[in-house]
């Protein structure tokens, strides 16, 4: 259930270029229904939130987005997918979006929605220094045509690091983790991030460091959610993409993590280390 959904929710995204936040209405027929507490939601969501958990089970490291809260009415979302390619690009870095917040619901709002559009209800249950929970109605509309919605419990926990600045430079690492990596060959490899958002990617041959022969490598970082995308060059070349939580960057050693699944819906952690190269 939660993949389908996952992958429907991506979908929807890419359409509209960010999804949609926005408060349900009153219920006129039910003028005694309980008064909700005020979590102060207005307050208490600035800054980064990425979303942990949908419907009880973890998000895979590669559903993940970043929605960043500048202020009670302006916030921007990062994130990169690309399970839907026929529905756009999904390169979402810092997506602007306008914000209302009204009680304990959120509207979030992207401008550049045409004919299709996301609506996400959050009723916010519960909210702190370290994650929210809440309710979230998610629906789809095509040319005024309600074309699907889920209801479903949600959680976001707070991002307080920003590795945008310190992932610049080159690293040289490896995988630590016992189930490797899907583009992993086991050996020691070189990245090299740009601060204008492109990277390289180096292997050894004979002994010494050659560049890979790409068409592009573009990566972005929001919070601690790293995106990377890269095609060879050559007929026939398909692009890649892979997302990153990196887990600290102290003493000039990185760190990254990774919820991955499989087709069958298990799940395994990946990991990374590398160092700093100073040379």
């Amino acid at each position: 259930m939660m993949r389908k959904f996952m992958n429907w929710m991506l979908a929807a995204i890419f359409i509209c270029g960010a999804s949609v936040f926005t408060s349900c209405s009153s219920n006129d027929d039910n003028p005694v229904a309980p008064v909700e507490p005020d979590f102060n939601v207005a307050e208490k969501i600035i800054g980064r939130w990425m979303n942990a958990e949908l419907d009880g089970q973890p998000v895979p490291t590669n559903q993940k987005l970043v929605m960043n809260f500048l202020s009670a009415t302006k916030a921007s979302i990062s994130a990169s997918f690309n399970d839907h390619p026929e529905a756009g690009d999904g390169w979402l870095d810092l997506v602007e979006s306008d914000v209302i917040i009204n009680g304990n619901k959120i509207t979030m709002t992207n401008p550049n929605g045409q004919y299709s559009k996301v609506v996400s209800e959050f009723s916010v249950s519960a909210i702190n220094d370290k994650e929210f929970t809440a309710i979230q109605k998610l629906t789809v509309i095509v040319d005024g045509n309600v074309q699907e919605a889920y209801e479903l419990p949600v959680r976001y926990v707070k991002v307080d690091v920003d590795y945008s600045a310190d992932i610049i430079g080159m690293w040289e690492g490896y995988s630590t983790g016992a189930e490797g990596s899907e583009f992993d060959d086991g050996e020691n490899h070189r990245w090299e991030y740009l601060t204008d958002g492109n990277t390289n990617y180096f292997h050894k041959v004979n002994g010494q460091w050659q560049m890979s022969d790409d068409e592009y490598g573009k990566f972005f970082v929001a919070g601690n959610l790293l995106c990377t995308r890269w095609k060879n060059n050559g007929e026939g070349q398909v692009e890649h993409r892979e997302w990153w939580e990196i887990e600290s960057i102290e003493d000039g050693v990185m760190k990254w993590k990774a919820l991955r699944q499989n087709a069958d819906g298990t799940t395994y952690i990946a990991t990374f280390q590398m160092k700093k190269v100073t040379e």
